[in-house]
């Protein structure tokens, strides 16, 4: 069985497809999983470390035989503050992948809020006037007019983290 470390359906359904397509027959759930990190991880360390947290804890799920974690975070740097994606699949037998995503270049005032501790979606929830976007659009979704859909964001960074398990033969487990 397959655990995602978190219950937000827009993390879940990347997982589901990619897994369905690639290894086929395997059931998908999220259960909740403590980050460790704020809820809002900056930098690329910390995102890092909420996306293993959560997978090591979905790992320890009864039934687990992969564990998944996913976690988006910001960084900064001259042009302002950049949302990225992180994933990190963990299987029973040790072996570990791990992939950063795209970025997309947020609007200045919300990186500004960002920076001053504010969590991207609610600031997201403002700007537009809607609701809980992280569990729908997001950010990435709302900022390119749904031309890159959140899932599809997720979907691309959770294939990326997969060669270790594509072609095992070129990544030896130690």
């Amino acid at each position: 069985m397959v655990i995602v470390g978190s219950t937000n359906p827009a993390k879940l359904e990347p997982v589901r497809r990619v897994f369905a397509e690639v290894f086929g027959g395997l059931e998908v759930r999220g259960v909740e999983v403590p980050s460790g990190v704020r809820v809002q991880p900056i930098g690329y360390e910390e995102t890092f470390t909420g996306a293993h947290n959560r997978a090591k804890g979905a790992l320890r799920t009864p039934g687990a035989s992969w564990g998944l974690g996913l976690e988006a975070g910001v960084e900064f740097n001259d042009l302002g503050a950049w949302l990225f994606n992180v994933a990190v699949v963990l299987r029973e037998d040790g072996r570990t992948g791990v992939a950063r995503g795209g970025s997309v270049l947020l609007p200045p005032a919300v990186g500004e809020r960002v920076r001053a501790g504010e969590e991207l979606g609610p600031v997201m929830d403002e700007l537009v006037g809607q609701k809980d976007t992280k569990k729908g659009p997001g950010a990435v979704g709302i900022l390119t007019l749904a031309r890159v859909e959140r899932v599809e964001f997720w979907r691309h960074t959770l294939e990326l983290a997969l060669p270790p398990f594509l072609r095992p033969e070129l990544y030896p487990l130690e």
